[in-house]
């Protein structure tokens, strides 16, 4: 999605009302894969001027509700959005810098994993999170590759480039 016409084609396919913070965070989620709130406001007032936190705040969710927008918090990490939705894959997150990228369920449909014992449930969905090391962050860094902590900062300018996905 790369133009206004688009964001408001999405919004009316979902039968939310167009406007322009709507309009303005849903372009930056598309143009910032995995970015956090604090990225968005920031990229809201680019576009628009002046915005509140809680207006960003009230229209992640409403687009998140509107399956436009998916949330994610890898443990330790801040939330973040992504525009990739209505598919079945899940995420890479870099201990070092914070980077996350999709990567498509390594099989079938959802959900791509099944519980040895799934308790009576109707599972419809898994969620695997795969913590590692960015490419950027393997060739500039010594050290331990197994950190037990994640990364917790906001993510390097590199996180946001796209890498190869759909």
């Amino acid at each position: 999605m790369t133009t206004t016409a688009d964001a408001e084609g999405l919004l009316r396919s979902a039968a939310l009302r167009v406007t322009r913070p709507r309009v303005a965070v849903l372009q930056a989620v598309h143009e910032r894969p995995h970015a956090d709130t604090e990225t968005l406001i920031e990229a809201a007032r680019r576009d628009l001027g002046a915005v509140s936190h809680q207006a960003v705040y009230d229209v992640l969710r409403v687009l998140t509700d509107a399956g436009l927008l998916r949330r994610i918090q890898p443990s330790g990490s801040v939330a973040r959005y992504e525009a990739r939705v209505g598919d079945n894959h899940h995420h890479l997150v870099c201990r070092s810098c914070g980077t996350i990228t999709d990567v498509d369920c390594s099989v079938g449909e959802a959900p791509c994993l099944h519980p040895v014992d799934d308790a009576g449930f109707s599972v419809d969905e898994a969620e695997v999170t795969y913590w590692g090391r960015c490419p950027a962050c393997s060739t500039s860094q010594t050290g331990p590759a197994d950190q037990t902590e994640p990364a917790r900062q906001t993510p390097p300018a590199h996180a946001y480039e796209q890498r190869g996905n759909p």
